[in-house]
């Protein structure tokens, strides 16, 4: 039996959180990894090499983004996307040199390197220079408690639904723009997921939005999937994503969607969506009203959604995870690991 000691670490409720999650729920014989400090830490790449080089696995798997550094066993790690450096707002001089210096070497060294969409496939591939062979697609998926069944959240008026955080590429300045140009005020309030902000606050007060754009804490997937089932429609203009969660949990809900025709989006809502080009307000603005005066088009976007959302599954997530580690763990451990570790 192969010996995989899994990055515990990184699971919580985000995207890369649910994907680790899932992961240790559904494959067999993972060791779970703790410790005290984040895998954001920044030595967290050399403490993690020490730890491995005490416990010697057969194989070290990480579902986020951190390899360790000095270990010449076999691991596998997962990068999302390429955020911190394609996002000039995201980055920073670090990052970059972190990503140059750490990430690259470690792409090369894994075993295997898995992402969660084609899109950030080829931006890997292209960025370190990696063979398609190296680079896997294991997806993301969407199960309970996204589903149709469940209750709604309801606050006494229709809405439409915002869910992520702040960061620059989740384009949330256009969206509260686009919001405010459309004209649905009186029809559809704008509900953002989390707590106010002061520069959220502030844009919010600019715009004349005051009562009409509210905040809602959705720290649970049981508050997430409520307020999904309960809303007119999801509106998420993301202007980069490794994949997407929250078109995805959305449409498992059977909430239209309306989002970006950019980076990864387009490959996991298929045509089951309302597609615009993010960095036009007009367009964002256009859809909005699509969305929300048009019944027709969210029973049409509803049904496309439940059917697009059931081709994506945990399980088969699952099984490709499975099939890269089995064939990581295959190779055995470098020689310079020791005795212990060659057992199998």
């Amino acid at each position: 039996m192969i010996d995989i000691l899994f990055d515990a670490r990184w699971i919580g409720n985000h995207g890369i959180g649910r994907f680790a999650r899932e992961l240790q729920r559904l494959l067999p014989n993972l060791t779970p990894f703790h410790a005290r400090r984040r895998p954001s830490h920044p030595l967290d790449g050399l403490l993690l090499g020490a730890a491995l080089w005490r416990r010697k696995p057969n194989l070290f798997f990480s579902p986020g983004g951190n390899p360790p550094i000095g270990w010449p066993g076999p691991f596998v790690f997962t990068l999302c996307d390429l955020n911190l450096l394609c996002i000039r707002e995201n980055s920073t001089a670090a990052k970059r040199a972190y990503y140059r210096h750490v990430i690259r070497p470690a792409c090369h060294r894994a075993a295997s390197v898995l992402t969660i969409s084609e899109y950030s496939k080829r931006e890997i591939c292209a960025w370190a220079g990696l063979s398609e062979e190296k680079v896997v697609n294991v997806s993301c998926a969407v199960g309970p408690p996204f589903t149709t069944f469940g209750g709604k959240h309801d606050p006494g008026y229709p809405y439409l639904l915002y869910v992520g955080n702040r960061k620059p590429h989740k384009n949330l300045p256009r969206l509260l723009e686009a919001y405010s140009l459309s004209g649905v005020r009186r029809d559809a309030k704008l509900v953002l997921s989390g707590h106010t902000d002061r520069q959220t606050s502030e844009r919010i007060d600019r715009l004349g939005l005051n009562g009409d754009v509210l905040f809602l804490d959705l720290s649970s997937d049981l508050d997430l999937s409520n307020a999904y089932r309960g809303a007119l429609g999801l509106v998420f203009p993301s202007y980069y994503e490794g994949f997407g969660l929250p078109p995805l949990e959305a449409m498992a809900c059977g909430t239209p969607v309306l989002t970006s025709n950019v980076c990864s989006l387009p490959e996991v809502v298929g045509d089951a969506a309302a597609l615009i080009d993010p960095f036009d307000v007009e367009a964002i603005a256009d859809g909005i009203r699509r969305l929300v005066h048009d019944g027709s088009l969210r029973e049409e976007l509803r049904a496309k959604g439940l059917i697009r959302a059931d081709s994506f599954s945990w399980n088969e997530t699952a099984r490709r995870t499975w099939a890269v580690l089995q064939m990581a763990g295959a190779r055995g451990p470098a020689a310079e690991v020791g005795n212990e570790c060659a057992r199998l």
